[in-house]
């Protein structure tokens, strides 16, 4: 049968269970979210009381809490609560309920009970618990229960996190493993991973044996917190958070408790010793020291003598809080210079200092580790991986970290050293296996120890990663890579700090739509760095401002214009797939594509006001055309135009792609959201093709612009003294706004007029010129070059 989700019903609003809710509604799913009923309240009689305060209290305390669980504030009305008393009925209209109430086997099981009387058959149904086996949570339960019964783990939190481990029993039908897998990468924009019944699962018996094995390092070799936070974090592909840091976020009693599990309930592991959790662990817990959610933990936030925050680290010694300190090792230092994570592991872990010694010993331990859970925890190694880079933000997995320096050399190595690997690597070696992973013809394969071969990783067609193509390429330069991704489509990425858009990038987008014309469908821009693009590279911006060479100026930002001219008005389809940030010139490119496909976590918008500067690169005149397109809809002619200014002056960034919409980033009916990132290239490639075999026509330059002139203009100036007053916008910020409002409202002229694309751009090139030339933007520019972030002046 076609199993379809028209409505879910989650047990327990908890932190996890309100924040599942609000995904499932994010995803345009309705929701029944019910929990226990709400005591009567103490005072007897005539007192106000709602069964659903509970419920109702944890849904408002989720929707106000940071980071937002909701893709857009409207999605809440897709939920409805309820109690347990009146309300659990009401799952019999849902087609699947998960389970989130209290880590304990017997509430779990008398509420499955309960259920189980009004559940229709054949509805799944899910436990969210993290640490319970998933088994013993069906027993005493009935067949069709027990049949579409199986642990759904979602990690906190879900909007964010984009693992959900799908942990089937013996007794689950694969039909809805299957499904579950599928639903939950498509529909939910999670990385789905098939995990055995074991404890912890997959992401938690990694992710904290690798935390775990860090505490004993930093005992071993005499390390403090800062040092292994300094080791341990971006610089080899891990979140800023790195380890304590992480630890005091997730609660470091959640980290003790999953320690403990494991250590209790796996007497086979070789490492168990390593979970046994250390003296100075238990202090924190007994004082309750438990991280963010207690105020305190490995680090504390207070108040210095100057009224200034301060983040202070524990000594583990002592037990008191000290200033923090910046540890420095040469082996980081140099790594940091290498582009790309492999090249830094190779360097790292051949370091001659302390920080080389680290990594040797803690890749050491991770890589026997990983090697000797398959096929305890999972059959497949490349879910190990998948597991840690959607479950704890890992850049890549341990056996691809594995892969990056070299297997058979850390083999011996790690021998040498006392280390022990999995009987099965040594047979891959033997056989002249020399990676986990090989690339065919832009297909990612994983080695399958039980079949010993490659087999090709699920989802290969409908995920198109870009290096995967690298014997493909069709063009490159210093910063982009053009490749044939097949069907006739080209793809291009590029590769600078954060996605910044210079020269080299301008020049990659105009040879990659030059290439395309010639004998391609289409073009798709993506890349596959953390960010799609953090806008134009302010560095040149700056260098080229503070030396007043503002020829070459006007001609770095005529080609930005060109460019993204060149990507609306090209003879075949250009489509854009952003993801992450894709601000300034990375939103103006996606505002002039054919269409975007952009990951439901992409944040986006026109962000250069902050910097002193209006965006130049075709976003001013952009947003003034949508503007005049709307006022031509019917709205009054002021309406649009000011809307548009407003998100453009406050430089306003939407919180993920469906805001997109409603900030007027994204097109109604033309752009749209890809729940699971990973697929938004694949879909683009789709598009493409679509677009070009239904008869693709180039659109024509637009010369029908309605601009308003000094009657919207006097408006909008007014409302920039107004801010200017109001202490809402500097002095300086009042001026650049008024350039925008110059710009947008075509100029100083007498009456509205109709006027070109050109018309507004030329506008639009000379007021950014001239605030090229303002001290304080210079300030700006400069503030962001050292510090990532603009002064306010």
């Amino acid at each position: 049968m076609k199993r379809v989700i028209k409505r879910v019903a989650v047990l327990g609003s908890g932190v996890m269970g309100s924040r599942i809710a609000c995904h499932f509604a994010g995803a345009g799913i309705p929701v029944l979210l019910l929990d226990i009923a709400s005591p009567v309240p103490a005072g007897g009689e005539g007192q106000p009381y709602n069964k659903n305060k509970i419920v109702n209290d944890a849904l408002v305390a989720a929707i106000k809490s940071n980071p937002s669980p909701v893709y857009t504030k409207a999605v809440v009305q897709k939920i409805t609560t309820g109690n347990f008393d009146d309300d659990l009925k009401d799952i019999s209209g849902c087609d699947w309920v998960i389970e989130a109430v209290v880590e304990r086997l017997d509430i779990k099981q008398q509420l499955f009970e309960k259920a189980e009387q009004y559940r229709k058959p054949g509805t799944l149904i899910t436990s969210n618990t993290s640490g319970i086996p998933i088994h013993l949570m069906a027993e005493g339960r009935g067949e069709d229960f027990k049949k579409h019964f199986c642990g759904t783990h979602f990690f906190n939190p879900p909007r964010y996190l984009r693992l959900l481990e799908i942990i089937p029993t013996p007794e689950t039908d694969k039909e809805v493993i299957d499904f579950l897998l599928d639903f939950g990468d498509r529909m939910l924009g999670k990385t789905t991973v098939l995990c055995k019944d074991t404890p912890a699962f997959i992401a938690n018996r990694i992710g904290v044996f690798s935390i775990m094995y860090l505490f004993s390092l930093m005992d071993q070799l005499g390390l403090g917190i800062d040092e292994i936070d300094a080791l341990t974090g971006p610089v080899i592909g891990r979140p800023k958070s790195a380890t304590f840091r992480t630890a005091d976020v997730v609660g470091i009693d959640t980290l003790v408790k999953v320690a403990n599990g494991v250590y209790e309930n796996c007497p086979a592991d070789e490492a168990r010793q390593i979970f046994k959790i250390p003296e100075w662990l238990n202090q924190l817990v007994a004082r309750k020291w438990l991280g963010d959610k207690t105020g305190q933990g490995f680090f504390k936030k207070i108040k210095n003598d100057k009224g200034v925050s301060e983040i202070l680290v524990l000594n583990l010694k002592t037990f008191e809080y000290e200033p923090r300190q910046k540890p420095k090792f040469g082996s980081i230092d140099a790594a940091k210079l290498m582009e790309d994570l492999p090249s830094k592991l190779k360097m790292l872990m051949a370091g001659k200092d302390k920080a080389g010694e680290f990594y040797r010993q803690f890749h050491y331990g991770l890589f026997s580790y990983v090697s000797h859970r398959i096929p305890e925890i999972s059959d497949e190694l490349y879910r190990l991986d998948d597991a840690m880079k959607a479950g704890f933000g890992w850049e890549i997995g341990a056996f691809e970290s594995w892969d990056a320096v070299s297997v058979a050399k850390t083999v011996e190595a790690m021998k040498a050293a006392g280390y022990s690997v999995a009987d099965w690597v040594d047979e891959m070696l033997a056989a002249g296996n020399k990676t986990f992973y090989i690339v065919e013809n832009g297909k990612r394969k994983a080695y399958d120890p039980a079949s010993k071969s490659y087999k090709l990783l699920p989802g290969s067609d409908a995920f198109i990663i870009l290096s995967n193509y690298g014997n493909k390429t069709v063009w490159k330069n210093n910063s982009c890579r053009v490749y044939d991704i097949g069907d006739d489509v080209l793809g291009l990425q590029w590769n600078t700090k954060m996605g910044t858009i210079g020269g080299d990038v301008l020049t990659g987008i105009q040879t990659a739509i030059e290439k395309a014309e010639k004998g391609f469908k289409g073009l798709v821009i993506a890349n596959e760095g953390t960010n799609f693009s953090a806008g134009a590279n302010v560095g040149m911006i700056f260098m080229l401002a503070i030396e007043q060479e503002y020829d070459e100026l006007d001609m770095a930002v005529r080609l930005f214009q060109n460019t993204t001219l060149r990507a609306r008005y090209a003879s075949v389809p250009v489509v854009v797939a952003p993801h992450g940030l894709a601000l300034g010139g990375g939103c103006e490119l996606s505002l002039h594509a054919d269409k975007v496909f952009a990951a439901a976590e992409t944040y986006t918008g026109l962000v250069e006001l902050g910097v002193g500067l209006i965006p130049g690169g075709g976003g001013t005149k952009e947003f003034a055309l949508r503007a005049s397109d709307e006022m031509q809809q019917g709205e009054p002619e002021n309406i649009p135009l000011q809307n548009r200014f407003f998100t453009v002056a406050t430089a306003k960034v939407a919180t993920s792609a469906l805001e997109a919409f409603n900030l007027g980033y994204y097109r109604k009916g033309t752009d749209e959201v890809v729940m699971n990132q990973d697929r938004r290239i694949a879909e683009a490639k789709r598009s493409v093709i679509e677009l070009y075999d239904n008869g693709y026509i180039a659109p024509v330059p637009r010369t029908d612009i309605k601009v308003l002139g000094r009657s919207a203009l006097g408006a909008l100036l007014a409302g920039i003294n107004g801010m200017q007053k109001g202490n809402y916008a500097t002095d300086h910020d009042a001026l650049v706004a008024k350039k925008l409002a110059y710009v947008m409202c075509g100029g100083d002229l007498s009456e509205p007029a109709i006027v070109s694309e050109q018309y507004l751009l030329d506008l639009e090139r000379q007021n950014f010129l001239s605030l090229c030339g303002e001290r304080k933007t210079l300030e700006r520019l400069q503030s962001v070059i050292k510090t990532g972030k603009p002064v306010r002046n």
